[in-house]
């Protein structure tokens, strides 16, 4: 048995030395440069937002070069928010997809490195054979059992540019996995503030509901008196109605972001705890980062899946080189073979056999050029892709900064239209009340403090949105991350290292 360990071992190093010597034919990968000339825009941009003297108004600073926190969302300062977006990391079923592709890849990476190695298996057989040499004829039986090993030589390196091929997949899993956080905390800070808006926006138009009351009264009574006409009062009504009326359509957004938060949570509508948001209790984050062009592209985990997409583009044209390319396999066994069962493991009964094979395609219709062909089209597709994704990740970061600072502009003239259109109203109420006014002029000046009202209130929202719009832009801090994602790409580094 020493002596047939010796031949398997022989043929196992003779095959060790061939992959050794072998090559690997197609392109090696290299990652794209980092954009030279990009910027986020044509002119100068400014460092500081304007202020407005309300929730949500303060001035904004953006700091070039500033790292990114990875709980991004923390800078709210709000707890229920810190709560909210923990629940969603835990239960989220999206994520648990995606978690569970990235091992499905990492496995899959892994499975195919053992293609680097022989195979061997073991089998034991009984037969019952028949012979006839110079008119003998020989019935017997024959038993043999032992070790087979099998050994494709990877000598252009096609099993390499394949685990090669898988390991970039597991990667683009990895980016993937990041982006599905990111979009996830993401749309849980923008739901929490849409929340907390259309509360603002029910309110406000309660508080125009009581004033267009206060100030129906007050032209019932005049009418009673002789001092206004049934059509103001009829206006009036109208008026009154028509604001009632966008009441219960703010309610029902508010119950549909309530349902779909639920959703994020992993949650069914019916389990809603009852957290709520309200615009005054978030704080308005005052130094924001601006990401290097330079870093953006590392930074995003959309941009890193798509280079992870070429990269594995790339491997697979050495994968259709390579089996364009003759074959080399090597085969070994060693066993036991008897006619008796009770003599099979004598020292007479062993065998062995070695031997090899080269093989090659002579015609396959085309089959293996055109599946070159495909590849070489594919690694075009993944570059034009990857081009594409990069231009999104500057366009989306400087839509967020022109954002910040319009929007930060809109929000004070936004108040100065309410501040003005609520003195009006107050005055109009009072001039109407001492018979000054006719009710049309009232009535222009409660819609436009409606208008003003709720307009105050979407552009405070705004700007806390706008502000999880830029850093989920600039990629949302997943390398700084200390929770679960962070245990996760551990795992997967430790996986990496295996491999």
């Amino acid at each position: 048995m020493t002596s047939s360990r010796r031949i398997i071992a022989r043929a196992a190093s003779s095959a060790t030395l061939a992959l050794v010597a072998g090559c690997t034919v197609g392109p090696d990968f290299k990652a794209p440069d980092a954009p030279i000339d990009a910027g986020y825009s044509a002119d100068q941009l400014p460092k500081q937002t304007t202020a407005a003297n309300i929730a949500g108004g303060a001035s904004q600073h953006l700091v070039d070069g500033q790292d990114i926190p990875g709980q991004w969302w923390s800078l709210y300062h709000s707890e229920p928010l810190n709560k909210l977006v923990e629940v969603a990391l835990k239960a989220n079923p999206d994520l648990d997809a995606a978690q569970a592709a990235l091992r499905q890849a990492q496995e899959a990476a892994l499975a195919e490195n053992g293609a680097l190695y022989p195979t061997v298996s073991g089998s034991f057989g009984a037969s019952r054979q028949k012979t006839q040499i110079g008119g003998f004829t020989s019935i017997y039986s024959l038993y043999n059992t032992g070790p087979s090993l099998s050994y494709t030589i990877d000598i252009w390196g096609a099993t390499r540019r394949n685990i090669e091929q898988l390991e970039a997949k597991a990667e683009y899993q990895r980016f993937e996995l990041e982006a599905s956080y990111l979009t996830l905390t993401s749309n849980v800070v923008t739901a929490a503030i849409a929340e907390a808006s259309l509360r603002g926006q029910i309110q406000a138009t309660q508080e125009v509901i009581r004033a267009e009351t206060k100030s129906l009264d007050t032209v019932r009574s005049q009418v009673s008196f002789g001092g206004a006409a049934r059509a103001d009062l009829l206006n009036q009504q109208s008026t009154l109605a028509a604001t009632q009326a966008t009441l219960p359509p703010l309610q029902k957004q508010l119950a549909q972001e309530r349902n779909q938060i639920q959703a994020y949570l992993g949650r069914f509508p019916n389990q809603d705890t009852g957290e709520q948001f309200d615009l005054t209790a978030l704080a308005l984050p005052g130094d924001l980062p601006v990401s290097l062009p330079s870093k953006l592209v590392e930074q995003r985990p959309d941009v890193q899946a798509a280079e992870a997409s070429l990269h594995a583009a790339s491997a697979a044209i050495g994968v259709a080189l390579a089996n364009e390319l003759p074959q080399l396999t090597i085969t070994a066994n060693i066993g036991l073979e008897a006619a008796q069962m009770a003599r099979l493991f004598e020292g007479k009964s062993l065998v062995w056999g070695i031997g090899s094979t080269a093989s090659g395609t002579l015609f396959d219709g085309g089959k293996l050029l055109h599946t070159k062909r495909a590849a070489d089209a594919a690694y075009d597709q993944a570059a034009a892709q990857y081009r594409s994704t990069v231009l999104q990740a500057f366009l989306d970061v400087a839509n967020a900064l022109r954002a910040l600072t319009s929007d930060a502009d809109a929000l004070q003239a936004e108040l100065a239209a309410e501040t003005a259109a609520a003195d009006s109203l107050t005055l109009a109420q009072a001039q109407l009340e001492a018979g000054g006014i006719s009710v049309l002029t009232l009535l222009t000046a409660q819609q436009n403090y409606q208008q003003a009202r709720i307009g105050l209130v979407k552009a405070q929202a705004a700007r806390y949105a706008d502000t999880a719009a830029l850093f989920q832009a600039l990629g949302g801090g997943w390398w700084n991350r200390s929770d679960v994602v962070a245990k996760d790409r551990g795992a997967a580094q430790q996986t990496d290292a295996a491999l």
